[in-house]
């Protein structure tokens, strides 16, 4: 093989990786930011339980138990094992950040703010190219936090209203044997609408919307190496990564103050960003098929309280991936293929004012393969600790 063939698959393989590099769950999308929304495999758009609510339907503000102030803080650990032809990614432990806080002004108003990591992680791979063996490493980190100050207004005795401005952080980093882009940071901008209505005393439906996050572009100025025929050309680098809109809709059951189950279904918008993304480079635009398709997802939870102090949860949550076996070589650095989730989680009741909380999800592998036998794997362990503070 001429070195010129192997370094055109080196900057493919590259500017694969350049896509999601996340494997979070739902494509690259979270099930939830606090461990209640994990315990609840994400089916918290109707009945929410925390102030974690401003980053999923701020509307939900509204209707937490709480008198004047609500404090939601926590961090999970998500461990993703995964391959690409085999070969085993050697990171395979990420922490994962969260908080929230809400504010009761009155009767009718409710302000809150909350910060998560929404997205990242990356892959570290030495080998992936069957056609280069030993060749071919890649290795790639992102994070994706968003910060939503929000609102949720009571408009009568069954209508909730509420809104939050998203203020997004994102970085990006990639190394191959052939291209080297340091890690770097850009920052965007979204919103979210939502609204939560009781349709009677045991039934109360919700709705959400994320607006696609407009995120600026990355630009890399990178320098040249005239002594080595192989390295990437010098000059700047530009790429523009958005995150996905999404639209959920959720029914909770409530027949007695012990009990919840609540059933959703989240429509994300994939294909928008993630199905062709441009980089542009010294030598002109070079066009990444992703070819992410959009997703739909469904999510079914249950709450049982089940003495004073202890609250149980469990639930399942299930989204096809949105990579398809044609699109399997485009997408050896974003692994985001699981698709059945089942979560477990409980509630302590600590004292008075105080709780602590844990969720256990586990995303069972599933693996992508195209027709020629080249595939992608992944599977996921995700633990979340929640501690909360109301009065």
């Amino acid at each position: 093989m001429s070195a010129n063939t192997i370094r055109k698959a080196a900057t493919l393989t590259a500017l694969c990786s350049l896509s999601g590099l996340v494997h979070a769950t739902n494509g690259d999308q979270m099930l939830g930011v606090t461990a209640t929304q994990w315990g609840m495999a994400g089916a918290v758009v109707a009945a929410p339980q925390d102030a974690g609510t401003v980053l999923s339907n701020p509307a939900g503000l509204a209707t937490l138990e709480m008198d004047e102030f609500r404090a939601d803080m926590g961090f999970g650990f998500l461990n993703p094992p995964r391959k690409a032809n085999g070969a085993d990614s050697d990171s395979d432990l990420y922490m994962i950040p969260s908080g929230a806080l809400a504010f009761r002004i009155d009767e009718q108003l409710t302000l809150g703010m909350g910060m998560a990591g929404l997205s990242g992680m990356g892959v570290d791979f030495a080998d992936i190219m069957a056609a280069a063996p030993g060749f071919q490493p890649v290795v790639t980190t992102k994070q994706f936090y968003k910060i939503a100050p929000g609102f949720a207004y009571k408009v009568n005795d069954r209508l909730n209203i509420g809104a939050a401005l998203n203020i997004d952080y994102q970085s990006l980093s990639i190394y191959n044997a052939n291209m080297s882009l340091p890690q770097n940071q850009v920052y965007g901008f979204g919103a979210s609408l939502g609204l939560t209505y009781q349709i009677s005393d045991t039934l109360r439906f919700g709705v959400a919307y994320i607006s696609e996050q407009n995120m600026s572009a990355f630009k890399w100025n990178i320098a040249s190496d005239g002594d080595d025929p192989t390295a990437m050309p010098g000059g700047r680098y530009e790429m523009t990564m958005d995150a996905p809109q999404t639209l959920q809709f959720g029914l909770a059951y409530m027949p007695n103050p012990d009990l919840l189950v609540e059933a959703d279904i989240k429509q994300i918008q994939f294909s928008d960003v993630l199905d062709k993304v441009t980089l542009k480079t010294p030598g002109g635009n070079q066009v990444m098929n992703f070819g992410w398709d959009d997703q739909t997802v469904f999510a079914i939870a249950m709450q049982k309280k089940v003495n004073d102090k202890t609250t149980v949860r469990v639930g399942y949550n299930y989204g096809a991936s949105p990579i398809d076996k044609d699109d399997v070589v485009n997408n050896y650095g974003s692994l985001a293929v699981t698709e059945h989730h089942l979560s477990l989680g409980m509630t302590r009741q600590m004292t008075s004012k105080a709780s602590v909380s844990l969720s256990y999800v586990r995303a069972f592998n599933n693996e992508i393969a195209n027709s020629t036998g080249q595939k992608i794997e992944l599977e996921q362990n995700v633990l979340n600790l929640q501690i909360s503070y109301r009065n």
